[in-house]
């Protein structure tokens, strides 16, 4: 949904981001303060948006207040979009909290005017996020889901507010909703596959139907995408922890699911696969400059799970 911490990437994305911000003096013209011409095709102005949002990654204001002028010019400053871009510009270019407040406050104008800005709607859940009101952004989550309930990473962004404040089961919820929307995402079906195995920890929790389902959905994740490292590194801790618990055997009722109640047998040729497909996805990439530099975290908790195993 995008963060009021624009400027906080790294790796790959930061690379990409300078890049393109270099670009800036031949996209924006030599004069680029004098262009205010309203021609132009979507595709050009796409890619002015682009730049705008590289060159605040970037820390060129100048050149993002310009790519923001020329959006403005070409589409009004009352165009939802360019409002949510004018906000995410004011929140990057913010000195302080009390700055970022006075910008939420603008957005609660804004959304009484008008309730349904869908990117107003979206700054104010990034802004409140940032301010580190998890509570409040919940609520604007539900209020933006009340006007779009076919936004999956609205969802995904609510699943995680909820998890960041112990809410498991309503995590747990919002990713299956967000699922209904977007069932071929294997990054949602690991996502949903690691809160259920964190949820079956808990000691009031029927652990058995919860891992169960976590072998499910990081099964599904590596079908989709069968070098979705999260999703190997989730089916090995599963599989293990039914194995290891004992639920091999068990068969939750009332369900037909190929994993659960799947024998020791399966459970072990599932880890065995995911073992040897995991260390292939290490090693190359171990090699690989730009996934060491993206990815770099993943890798090595990859690589301490396979010297475990």
């Amino acid at each position: 949904m995008g963060s009021p911490n624009v400027r906080e990437i790294n790796g790959s994305d930061l690379i990409s981001a300078l890049h393109l911000a270099q670009q800036a003096p031949v996209i924006l013209g030599p004069n680029p303060k004098s262009a205010t011409s309203s021609s132009g095709t979507a595709e050009e102005y796409g890619r002015i948006e682009q730049l705008f949002l590289a060159c605040l990654r970037t820390g060129d204001d100048q050149s993002a207040q310009t790519c923001l002028d020329r959006l403005s010019h070409r589409f009004g400053p009352a165009n939802e979009r360019v409002m949510g871009l004018h906000g995410l510009y004011q929140e990057a270019t913010a000195k302080d909290r009390a700055a970022l407040e006075k910008i939420r406050e603008e957005y609660e104008k804004i959304l009484n005017e008008n309730p349904v800005n869908v990117p107003i709607m979206k700054r104010r859940v990034a802004l409140l996020r940032s301010l580190d009101r998890p509570t409040d952004a919940i609520t604007a989550l539900i209020q933006l889901l009340d006007a779009l309930p076919t936004d999956a990473e609205a969802w995904c962004e609510l699943a995680d507010l909820y998890q960041g404040q112990g809410l498991g089961s309503q995590a747990i919820f919002s990713l299956e909703e967000a699922l209904l929307i977007a069932p071929n995402a294997w990054n949602i079906h690991a996502r949903l596959g690691e809160l259920l195995y964190v949820s079956s920890s808990s000691p009031d929790s029927d652990a058995p139907r919860l891992v169960s389902k976590s072998v499910q959905h990081f099964s599904r994740s590596i079908e989709l995408c069968d070098d979705y490292l999260r999703g190997f590194y989730g089916l090995i801790l599963a599989t293990s922890r039914m194995i290891e618990d004992g639920h091999a055997d068990a068969r939750p009722s009332n369900t037909n699911s190929s994993a659960a109640g799947a024998s020791r047998k399966t459970l072990e040729q599932l880890k065995r696969f995911a073992l040897q497909r995991l260390g292939e996805i290490v090693q190359s990439r171990s090699v690989d400059d730009q996934h060491w530099a993206s990815s770099r975290s993943e890798l090595i908790a990859a690589k301490e799970l396979l010297n475990r195993s």
